[in-house]
């Protein structure tokens, strides 16, 4: 088994490769390297959207809400993970025009609020990626245990050092060639490893039934899931990227619909499995992991393994290209002459040190992820509203705050106690909740449209 699992992930890791450095030029311009600008059609964005987005976390939470909570949550979170591109096809084409250099939402932030919120952006963004990143990471040493006979530490350094090889030399272009094969792989992949876990499963017990809660704790979960994961991934740099790589404003719109629905289906199908192992009465685990509670040993969990690296090198490929692209503009808006192409390759090996460190310990990461999702509650609001002419800086730094207040205050109202609604509102034990996103969100929005009606600022400015 030993032989074959490095095999199997050894020949899925080269072919990445191989396709990564093919895709990629070594003679890009640092703007090319950075966005492929104008470049990508709307079936090459789709694809590029749903691999970027679908990381080893969808063996994980998807199953373990479906199983744990019910159809009802599980919808919530395919809706959820899907909304971002919807957002993207929306307000992707204003933005765009309105930018048309562009490269991050830090920059749109720049041009419409000013420096200060610039930097606060990139500061939210840089963590919410960062947190993603070594959770991805962590994620494939623990399912690499799991599966099989491997070490974890050592897929966690071939996956990063394979996407370093084409994403350090080829930068977006890399990511983006890889990214179709990944997709298409990955949906391959999971239709072979499904088809035979239902095959294999024995026939559900005559009491089986629906895992199911009550109907407000459901809604609360699904509501809870649809706004962290949507506010989140809307400060990933990685989906920013594409909206100044695709061709027109067409194919910024398909691409973005083609990755929203296969998002959801894969998200939808993958919870499905969590359900099903609930409903066969087979032990989850602990803690539970009802996904990997249906695989048994043998080939079908050696492909499992293999989907698990895909999902990671085709999320962490873009995670490292967004976080430099946003280190790479920051140090541009910081000096007159910014980085090299060189430096800006520098940077995308060394941010992955730090991160393959944190992978290596098998930290829990999780309520790392839910803090930096409710950071990015507290602020989308406010950026977003950029693209209403009279919104102000004045009227986003405002709403900012107010976000901030406003996750805090439903603890400190219910509890009566600052201290406890600080606890509350860092998600201990890392469980979601729903009160401190509402609250942020609900703070930014009314106190940046109420200061934006009385101090507007009516007229675009570009810098």
């Amino acid at each position: 088994m030993l032989y074959a699992t490095l095999a199997a992930l050894g020949a899925a890791l080269v072919l990445f490769a191989i396709l990564g450095l093919r895709g990629g030029r070594g003679d890009l311009r640092l703007d090319d390297y950075m966005t492929a600008r104008n470049s990508q059609s709307a079936t090459t964005l789709g694809l590029s959207f749903l691999a970027s987005g679908m990381g080893a976390w969808i063996l994980f939470a998807p199953p373990e809400v479906g199983a744990f909570v019910g159809p009802l949550a599980l919808a919530g979170y395919a809706v959820g993970s899907a909304l971002p591109f919807v957002v993207l096809a929306l307000c992707g084409p204003a933005i765009r025009r309105r930018l048309p250099a562009g490269r991050s939402i830090g920059e749109f932030a720049a041009v419409r609020f000013g420096n200060g919120v610039r930097r606060y952006v990139a500061l939210i963004s840089v963590l919410y990626m960062a947190c993603f990143l070594a959770a991805e990471l962590s994620a494939i040493g623990g399912i690499t245990a799991l599966l099989s006979p491997l070490s974890g530490g050592v897929v966690i350094v071939a996956v990063a050092v394979t996407t370093l090889a084409y994403t350090a030399w080829g930068g977006l272009r890399a990511s983006l060639a890889t990214d179709r094969w990944q997709a298409l792989l990955l949906s391959v992949l999971l239709v072979v490893v499904g088809s035979a876990v239902l095959v294999d499963m024995p026939a559900l017990p005559t009491n089986a039934a629906l895992p199911s809660v009550p109907a407000g704790e459901a809604w609360g979960v699904a509501v809870t899931l649809v706004i962290a994961v949507t506010t989140a991934n809307l400060f990933h740099q990685g989906y920013w990227q594409r909206v100044w790589a695709a061709r027109d404003v067409g194919s910024l719109g398909r691409g973005a619909l083609l990755g929203g629905i296969t998002t959801v289906v894969v998200v939808a199908v993958i919870g499905g499995l969590g359900i099903l192992a609930a409903m066969s009465g087979a032990s989850l685990g602990t803690p539970p992991m009802p996904f990997f509670a249906l695989l048994a040993p043998g080939w079908v969990s050696l492909l499992a393994l293999v989907l698990a690296v895909t999902l990671v090198a085709s999320s962490v490929d873009t995670l490292q290209n967004g976080i430099v692209s946003l280190l790479v503009g920051e140090s541009e808006r910081e000096t007159r002459s910014g980085l090299s192409l060189r430096g800006a390759r520098w940077i995308t090996v060394a941010l992955m040190v730090p991160a393959v460190l944190v992978a290596l310990q098998g930290y829990s990461v999780l309520r790392l992820f839910l803090i930096a999702d409710l950071l990015c509650a507290t602020a989308v609001v406010p950026v977003m509203l950029g693209l209403w002419s009279r919104m102000s800086t004045h009227a986003a730094v405002a709403g900012a705050l107010a976000g901030l207040a406003g996750a805090i205050l439903p603890g400190w109202i219910l509890r009566g106690s600052l201290g406890d609604a600080l606890l509350a509102a860092s998600f201990p034990g890392g469980a979601p909740t729903l009160a401190p996103f509402v609250g942020a969100l609900a703070a930014s929005a009314l106190v940046a449209l109420l200061v934006a009606a009385l101090r507007p600022r009516r007229v675009w400015q570009v810098e």
